[in-house]
């Protein structure tokens, strides 16, 4: 955990860093464009193709991107792997060329404002890409330096002090553990003060202190102003974390709304009840509800609100002479409409 210290420091850096000054390395003649909205990114039509080799054909990674994220936003992005959720962020950090289409960053053109574009973003790598022959505080001012911040606008040991590795600052990166390593992969990504944060699956393989502690530090930057993009397999972070989520699938985005507007998609609920006494099997009337009966005795009752109302499914169990011990619902959750709009909608279409 960060102390108090370390948090107010932070706090002070970050809301003159967002909202207050300039991203360091633009120039005083450099300045933020106009009537750019709410959007911290927006897409327009976005196309890349993979050139084949050796003979392979060549591999449409993304076919049409229209995207837009809210400033001051936690926002998910989506999909399962080989969608192109990692060449659409290297398109945003410029490290891949988009085929087509129109991307701005932060209201900066990444085609006609391509260093401004890459000052407003700071992108977490997936990898723990780490030089073990630098120190943290060398890490950082290295990579301040590659952004060009003068060197009396640097924060170095206040992003260090922030993130709790204060006292590592001049230990060689290689003693560090997954977890600091972690850690100094988000300090490096801040030292240009970017107000989008890029973070591509930050929690892979790395312990749940770890990740309880990563997230309060993601949700601190974001109640400061910086926008945030989300990239993650761990569905149960994105629905607690993120209030907008956009699924990629085979380049496409197949969803991109307010979370609680996705999970509405799936009506479906189910009603778990225990009964007093053991069950052989699932009784008749039951059985044509799509009942099922768990190993522990629990009967499953999926059902549609909308279709058919709870008490009509309690009157029903009442008819068989079940006794209730307990029950329960049980909502659809994120990774309910992942599969639907995803896997389920490759096995419809394969059909």
């Amino acid at each position: 955990m960060w102390s108090a210290f370390g948090w107010t420091s932070y706090h002070r850096w970050i809301t003159q860093g967002v909202h207050h000054r300039m991203v360091p390395m633009l120039k005083q003649t450099d300045h933020m464009p106009n009537g750019t909205g709410d959007a911290a990114i927006r897409a327009r039509g976005v196309h890349k193709i993979y050139a084949g080799t050796g003979g392979a054909p060549d591999k449409e990674a993304l076919k049409h991107i229209d995207l837009e994220v809210p400033r001051g936003s936690i926002f998910g992005l989506l999909g399962p792997n080989g969608a192109g959720k990692s060449t659409f962020i290297n398109i945003l950090a410029g490290l891949v060329v988009k085929t087509a289409g129109e991307v701005e960053v932060w209201g900066f053109d990444i085609d006609k404002n391509p260093r401004q574009a890459r000052a407003s973003i700071g992108v977490v790598p997936q990898e723990l890409s780490v030089d073990v022959f630098f120190t943290p505080v060398e890490a950082l001012e290295i990579q301040a330096g590659l952004y060009g911040v003068p060197k009396n606008k640097r924060r170095t040991m206040e992003i260090l002090r922030a993130l709790g590795l204060e006292d590592k600052a001049k230990s060689y990166s290689r003693t560090l553990s997954g977890g600091m390593k972690r850690r100094l992969l988000v300090a490096k990504a801040m030292v240009h003060t970017p107000p989008i944060l890029v973070l591509d699956e930050p929690t892979a393989g790395v312990d749940i202190e770890l990740r309880r502690q990563l997230w309060e530090y993601v949700q601190e930057l974001n109640a400061n102003g910086v926008t945030v993009v989300l990239t993650t397999h761990y569905l149960e972070e994105a629905e607690a974390l993120c209030d907008r989520i956009a699924i990629i699938n085979h380049g496409n985005v197949v969803a991109s709304e307010s979370k609680d507007k996705l999970l509405s998609r799936i009506e479906e609920k189910c009603l778990v009840i225990q009964p007093v006494s053991e069950l052989a099997q699932v009784p008749q009337q039951l059985n044509d509800l799509g009942t099922k009966l768990q190993s522990d005795g629990r009967l499953m009752i999926p059902f549609n609100p909308t279709v058919m109302a709870l008490e009509d499914i309690l009157s029903l169990v009442r008819e068989t002479g079940i006794q209730i011990q307990d029950l329960s619902t049980e909502e659809s959750d994120l990774e309910d409409v992942f599969l639907k709009l995803t896997y389920g909608a490759d096995e419809a279409n394969a059909s």
